[in-house]
């Protein structure tokens, strides 16, 4: 692909220190932590500075009870706690260990404790996601069914319900940014939308089919009024929310971006950095090791995206798994990925073309 862009994706650190494949990374919410896990079965959190653009440093390893490959892992909003999804069949609920006079959140350093492992599903769980409260926990798994689990006082959780909606693996969760409303995207090729009925369970609301192929990973706009996911037919589709006069809503695919040559494994929505009239940045990456990055430009449904930033071979032969977008204030334009050559690498989205 032959064409001059607005930005380029400049290399700030590789990480090291998993010695198998890296499958999932997860931005801290309140702390400069990034965390990684593998399938060498532990959690590498990463520390890294305020000064821009920041530099990056092991800060510990949790050496993980699971049994088998940790598939995913998500913070809760408050920072303190992290959830494992693991092949193992289980999700794992960790927090750090302090002495009595420490207060909670300070520092990542120091021994970090299972304090809860729930158990369930019949299968390898693929992911695992926090609601925007911290009061809703979901997981998904190989078994076809999304778990949804309410957090309670003292690391207890309650399953509220098991959604049993998907004819196959399900692949991914994540939660809406605002709202209690839970997305999965499924090896079935479709995506599920669910709500809580408050005098009944949860149930998809709306289903979203167009691909053809498994759908990989989905993620929510900043506003939460758009949906992308990424798929195995190489293409990222977004959906918009349409608000109908009776009261509901239908979610219907706007664009269609395919400048992926093979599966589509992960994709991701931040705010970014093109000011008003921005609907935030995607980027997006998978088996072909390219990592590209649009620009959505709103409002409303007739959107435009535009492509600003493209590297290939980001993790030279390897493929690429997974990719975020750091929260924090003033890095929106920091991605982080994890591939199949056991590394973590940090990456920023600079204006013009690298000399």
């Amino acid at each position: 692909m032959d064409v001059d862009l607005e930005y380029t994706i400049k290399p700030l650190a590789e990480l090291t220190g998993h010695t198998e494949v890296v499958w999932h990374l997860a931005w801290n919410p309140t702390k400069p932590l990034l965390a990684s896990c593998s399938a060498d079965k532990s959690v590498q959190l990463y520390s890294y500075s305020s000064s821009l653009p920041p530099t990056f440093a092991l800060a510990t390893t949790i050496a993980t009870e699971h049994s088998r490959t940790v598939r995913a892992v998500a913070w809760a909003p408050s920072g303190d706690t992290l959830a494992t999804a693991s092949f193992d069949s289980n999700i794992g609920i960790w927090e750090r260990a302090r002495d009595g006079d420490e207060e909670v959140g300070q520092g990542p350093q120091g021994d970090w404790e299972c304090v809860s492992t729930l158990e369930g599903h019949e299968n390898e769980c693929k992911s695992v996601a926090y609601s925007c409260t911290g009061t809703l926990l979901a997981s998904c798994s190989r078994d076809k069914t999304v778990w949804v689990w309410e957090v309670q006082p003292d690391a207890e959780f309650e399953c509220l319900g098991v959604l049993m909606h998907h004819t196959q693996d399900v692949k991914y969760v994540t939660w809406h940014p605002k709202e209690e409303m839970l997305a999965s995207a499924s090896y079935d090729d479709t995506i599920n939308l669910y709500l809580d009925d408050p005098d009944d369970d949860w149930y998809p609301a709306s289903s979203l089919k167009g691909h053809t192929s498994t759908v990989w990973c989905v993620a929510w706009s900043p506003c939460g009024e758009f949906l992308a996911s990424s798929s195995d037919d190489l293409t990222v589709r977004i959906w918009a929310r349409v608000r109908e006069s009776t009261g509901g809503q239908r979610w219907d695919c706007v664009e269609i971006l395919k400048y992926h040559e093979r599966a589509v494994y992960s994709v991701t929505w931040g705010v970014g950095k093109s000011g008003n009239g921005s609907l935030g940045w995607i980027a997006s990456t998978g088996s072909d090791g390219i990592i590209n990055v649009w620009n959505v430009i709103g409002p409303g449904k007739d959107i435009k995206t535009k492509l600003i930033a493209r590297i290939p071979s980001s993790h030279n032969v390897a493929d690429v798994n997974t990719l975020s977008w750091c929260p924090r204030p003033g890095m929106e334009d920091i991605l982080a990925t994890g591939g199949d050559d056991f590394s973590v690498r940090v990456w920023q989205v600079v204006p013009g073309q690298l000399v």
